[in-house]
């Protein structure tokens, strides 16, 4: 298949088109990664209340219980063999007290693993919920699924990205014989470009890299099912190895070592070794492996048996699989591979984008606060302002021991060296490095997975990291040494950073129980031990930046690049947007289908949208109340425009983006597609910053002494229930509440969003937070570009493909508001 679209193109005379020779390359490192699975005709969000009948439910019920009769009600009809198990990562907000529960299916004891219903619960109502679960007929699921006519997912997924290439060659085959394409007027192209590469590049986007990654191996496990290592084996629903190297060989971005796990199979299989552990979730006991010694994985990897749905019409079946958590040098994969042979991948997803009443913190050792000569909090870059002295933050809620604080028995380096507490018996610790319960900061020069010793200032017991930054002109053979000289101000800068979203994430609801990252979690609920890694001047690449967001409990991985744009190279840390924009990945990621679940925004529109959230979140920290247009990477990119199509902007001359957009050239890639998205949060906020104001701060005040967060000129004044509870507080302003609709929403929206299904969920954190008083607010703003009610999506396919139709109409009750 991929020699017939490589031979396609070149009789086009644009072989070219694949390097992608254009511009773009110089500022984008292009890192392999899979991202692809089945498409669940029948999975729905319902973001209206389900029901609030008092003949089931009581206002005081418990919410738990609720879930638990309600799901039971709409599964009624399921397979005997059916059953669920409310996740523990379920958990009530108490910024809005609301219940997040998650239930995942199981079918004859065995997990499904992309069964999800997600429910919201407040009061003994069920106001809104996702639904994916199997309801299909009970099967054998030691059938393959191949026997019984079921589609190969990964064989219809590439030829769909074929034929949709085709259709982009012919497209650049017309552009480039068409003579009005060279017309020129003066010294002017008409269209302004007259290179054929540059014309495939527009044309292409992202997607023969998509096809190039995804589709290179697609029939490699026919193949592989012939070799006598594989042919053999009976037993491939008990041993994982074989599927897993299956899994390896298209994974792996060393093509010399997936040429040899093909001719040599054995030679890996013999070296892996599988270590078997049980597991009893809600009664069900899952057997699952660790497999040592896996060719291009950095660490062991976890298998366990779980099914997959894939379509069957306008319903699905059953695949019984493989699931994996894989982890390389790049990439971070969870991987659904079939048990049978052929072992097919399935679906894959990168990685690398409760107590009612908290228990008191341990205090620390008082410790000096820190002082950072950084860009402040609001400075997006070296262009907008200089460098100043800035404090420490120690905000009650978000970081009560400060950022250099932690305890032995949570900290890296004391379980290494077995320190359980310090010499006169404190639990907790105080550095004076860039070491802390959030954030671990250091450089990366070699680009390699280890961290915990990578050299970090140490700004001895004064804590003033002052380091000088004044990268110099030198010739770009001496540009990396020079770079190198001013670490310290780097790491110093992404500390800075880095633990400043973490607090701010932390005040709009990223708290320990919704997952966010931390090592001590103050005994709040919530997975431990998950601050995140943070490389500075990573040397695995330039131009570029990603984060790896594993499951609660595991560390969410940050890489910044240096970028080669400019000479003096321009340091990607030093750009706050980028850091803001990455580390949000692990805030959707975490927030999305629920804190262990990270597979929910893996490709398409939910992948897209988790790269928008970031671009949006991003742009609205660094906005002023002037109103201004905003470019994202513009200056470590050394474009006035920014690394996207186009700035963000209110103006349709400048950013004419609708959701209409996707379906153009170009935009099948999850950056591309989350631009889209993120400019639809633009509009919303500026629609509400019209209506209510601009705050310069977007940080609440902190707590009190008894935790009572205080109104000030932040939040609207509190209002109390019947009972006397204070309801959750309103930011009074529209760029802080836009902040907090979009991170109330992720709570609310189901694993693997469409765009419709995120925009419901922001008008039903409204609903839930003010009363719906900007319904028609955020209908009207949506459906500026496009995204009105009616809007359409006809023939969707995970790559994001499909034709979509706009709606610029609102609701017949918002008509007034237009």
């Amino acid at each position: 298949m991929r020699r017939l679209l490589v031979a396609s193109i070149a009789a086009l005379g644009l072989a070219g088109a694949f390097a992608h020779s254009g511009g773009n390359d110089n500022l984008i490192r292009r890192r392999k990664t899979l991202g692809f699975g089945p498409v669940h005709p029948h999975a729905v969000y319902r973001a209206e209340p389900a029901y609030s009948s008092s003949s089931f439910v009581g206002a005081n019920s418990d919410p738990y219980e609720v879930a638990q009769r309600f799901v039971e009600e709409i599964t009624r009809d399921s397979s005997p063999a059916s059953s669920f198990v409310i996740r523990k990562d379920s958990h009530t907000d108490k910024s809005t007290g609301v219940t997040h529960i998650y239930v995942r299916q199981y079918m004859h004891g065995i997990e499904v693993a992309d069964g999800d219903i997600n429910l919201n619960v407040k009061d003994g109502v069920v106001l809104s919920y996702g639904d994916s679960f199997y309801r299909g007929a009970e099967q054998d699921p030691f059938i393959p699924a191949l026997a019984r006519g079921l589609p190969d997912v990964h064989t219809e997924h590439c030829v769909s990205l074929f034929n949709e290439l085709e259709t982009r060659a012919i497209q650049i085959e017309e552009l480039v014989t068409n003579e009005e394409l060279y017309s020129t007027q003066g010294d002017q192209v008409a269209l302004g470009r007259s290179d054929p590469s540059a014309i495939a590049d527009e044309v292409y986007g992202d997607l023969p890299y998509l096809f190039d990654w995804n589709c290179a191996h697609v029939q490699t496990p026919f193949v592989m099912s012939y070799h006598p290592a594989f042919s053999g084996q009976e037993d491939s629903f008990g041993d994982p190895t074989r599927a897993l190297l299956q899994f390896m060989i298209a994974a792996t971005p060393n093509e010399k070592l997936a040429q040899k796990l093909q001719v040599n199979p054995s030679e890996y299989l013999d070296k892996m070794q599988s270590t078997w552990e049980t597991h009893f979730v809600g009664g069900h006991g899952t057997i699952s492996a660790t497999v040592d010694n896996v060719p291009d994985a950095v660490s062991p990897v976890k298998a366990k048996a779980a099914f997959v749905q894939v379509p069957n019409g306008d319903s699905t079946s059953l695949e019984l699989v493989w699931k994996f958590e894989v982890e390389m040098e790049d990439n971070w994969y969870e991987a659904a591979v079939s048990a049978a042979l052929p072992h097919r991948i399935v679906s894959v997803v990168d990685w690398a984008s409760d107590s009612p009443m908290p228990v008191a913190p341990i205090p620390p050792t008082e410790h000096k606060p820190g002082l950072y000569k950084v860009f402040a909090w609001g400075v997006n870059d070296p262009t907008v302002g200089n460098r100043s002295d800035e404090k420490e933050n120690f905000d009650r809620a978000a970081s009560p021991a400060g950022w250099h604080s932690l305890p032995y028995a949570n900290d890296p380096l004391m379980l290494a060296a077995r320190v359980k507490s310090g010499p006169k018996g404190e639990t907790f610790r105080n550095t004076t490095t860039t070491w802390g319960n959030n954030v671990f900061a250091h450089e990366n020069w070699d680009g390699r997975n280890d961290w915990m010793y990578n050299y970090r200032p140490d700004a001895g017991k004064e804590m003033v990291f002052d380091y000088p930054y004044d990268p110099q002109v030198t010739d770009r053979t001496d540009a990396l040494d020079e770079a190198k000289k001013h670490i310290n101000a780097t790491v110093t800068q992404l500390f800075y950073t880095a633990n400043l979203i973490h607090d701010l994430y932390y005040r709009y609801g990223f708290d320990e129980v919704s997952g966010n990252f931390q090592q001590h979690n103050f005994g709040r609920g919530g997975e431990e031990n998950d601050a995140v890694i943070t490389n500075a001047q990573d040397g695995s690449g330039y131009n570029n930046a990603n984060f790896m967001t594993p499951p609660d409990g595991q560390n969410g991985r940050c890489r910044m690049y240096l970028w080669n744009t400019a000479i003096p190279y321009r340091d990607g840390d030093m750009e706050a947007g980028i850091v803001i924009h990455e580390y949000s990945h692990g805030l959707s990621t975490r927030l999305t289908g629920g804190p262990a679940n990270s597979g929910c925004l893996g490709w398409g529109e939910s992948g897209g949208m988790g790269e928008g959230w970031g671009d949006f979140l991003a742009t609205t920290i660094r906005s002023t109340k002037k109103y201004s247009d905003y470019a994202m990477g513009a200056w470590a990119a050394n474009r006035p425009t920014g690394i996207r199509n186009y700035m963000y902007s209110l103006n349709t001359t400048i950013n004419p983006s609708t959701y209409k957009t996707l379906d153009k050239p170009g935009y099948w890639g999850v950056h591309a597609i989350g631009e889209v998205w993120a400019e639809l949060l633009w509009v919303v906020s500026q629609r509400l910053i019209s209506k209510y104001g601009f705050v310069d701060t977007l940080f609440p005040p902190e707590p009190l002494e008894n935790g009572t967060i205080p109104e000030g000129d932040f939040y609207r004044p509190a209002e109390f229930t019947e009972a006397g509870v204070r309801k959750p507080l309103i930011p009074k302003h529209g760029n802080s509440l836009i902040v907090q609709l979009v991170i109330n929403a992720m709570k609310l929206q189901p694993c693997r969003p469409s765009f419709f299904d995120a925009r419901d969920a922001i008008i039903s954190a409204d609903q839930i937070l003010t009363g719906g008083e900007n319904h028609c607010d955020l209908w009207v703003a949506f459906a500026e570009r496009g995204l009105g009610p009616d809007a359409s999506v006809e023939g969707r396919t995970p790559w994001g493909g499909g034709v979509r139709t706009n709606d610029f109409d609102v609701p017949t009750k918002c008509k007034s508001s237009q």
